[in-house]
């Protein structure tokens, strides 16, 4: 896909027409794809401040694109060809193991905890910029995101016909995906605790923008659906599945505290003397893993795609159980 100005390396504003591939793609991704190297939060502060246009009007970054319309870029005052990000060598070969399946539609990895699915927001790049450069040629989309200290399974489109068939099953509730977490507190029966409270965004003393539940009337809240499962207890703890029927933000982190029950590991909502007994007995990151995944595809496929529990955090629950067990003899 060409844009009309056909000097790449001249500044000014430039043109890019919407062809039959990108039929249906929403701006924001359509431009992170067409203006490589160009920094995310410059693409999305130019969407909002209506300098992007679509057909001669002002863009929004979930807008879906339509073949035949044409998108207008101002001035971007920089090169108009961008070279794949560097990303270091070790990256790379982390993210070529944490491979679990591909065929000619997805592609699905076991994320490792740290790595965020994208760049921006001072970030350099993320799993979707690195993947494009293991698998220039396959068109890589982000199929649905997780949390940057959440491990597990990541499904990766190739191409516009699997990425709306997976987006269709996200919008229709028709996506099942279950967590495991270890949270805080013991359950005082094996009854799973629903947590249906609206997520919002608040800004917290220091500044920094923060997921919230309840606010009930405030039009910035959205819908969060989650269901926790209790599995196993370890000590003062609880090994649960999560089963949720939305994606919102940080949304099992958030409802883990709204029932009472945080995320071990969550520095954000979690609980500060907790987080710091398991670190002594080796939690070095958020404890929430993204088990399982099912939907069906576009040809009426059944995907389920599955990542084992990380050995970081089986050593954590036999280091939990172990101390318990000690004390008890004591």
């Amino acid at each position: 896909m060409k844009s009309r100005s056909s000097d790449a390396g001249r500044s000014g504003p430039r043109e890019f027409p919407v062809d039959a591939r990108a039929d249906g793609q929403r701006l924001d991704n359509f431009l992170l794809r067409e203006l490589r190297g160009v920094p995310r939060g410059l693409l999305y502060r130019l969407i909002r401040k209506g300098a992007i246009r679509v057909d001669g009007r002002r863009g929004s970054a979930r807008q879906r694109l339509a073949a035949g319309s044409t998108v207008r870029v101002p001035d971007l005052d920089r090169p108009q060809t961008a070279d794949a990000p560097d990303i270091p060598p070790r990256v790379l070969e982390r993210l070529r193991a944490a491979i679990l399946f591909e065929d000619d539609d997805y592609l699905v990895l076991d994320k490792p905890s740290g790595l965020a699915v994208h760049g921006g927001s001072g970030l350099a790049f993320g799993i979707i910029e690195a993947m494009r450069v293991l698998r220039p040629d396959a068109g890589l989309e982000l199929g649905h995101r997780l949390d940057r200290e959440t491990s597990g399974c990541l499904v990766l489109a190739k191409g516009r016909e699997p990425l709306q068939a997976l987006h269709e099953a996200l919008r229709t509730g028709q996506v099942d995906k279950r967590y495991l977490a270890l949270l805080v507190g013991r359950w005082k029966d094996d009854r799973p605790i629903h947590c249906d409270a609206p997520l919002g965004r608040d800004r917290g003393e220091d500044g920094r923008r923060r997921v919230s539940a309840g606010g009930e009337g405030d039009a910035r809240q959205r819908a969060a659906d989650s269901l926790f499962v209790p599995l196993e207890a370890h000590g003062a703890f609880q090994l649960a599945e999560v089963r949720i029927g939305t994606g919102r933000t940080h949304q099992i982190r958030v409802h883990g505290r709204e029932i009472g029950h945080p995320v071990a590991g969550d520095h954000e909502y979690g609980l500060p003397d907790a987080n710091r007994r398991l670190r002594r007995l080796g939690l070095k990151r958020l404890f929430l893993h993204a088990q399982a995944l099912r939907f069906t595809d576009g040809r009426g496929e059944e995907r389920i795609f599955s990542a084992p529990l990380p050995d970081e955090l089986v050593a954590v629950l036999n280091s939990l159980d172990h101390a318990t067990e000690s004390a008890g003899e004591e």
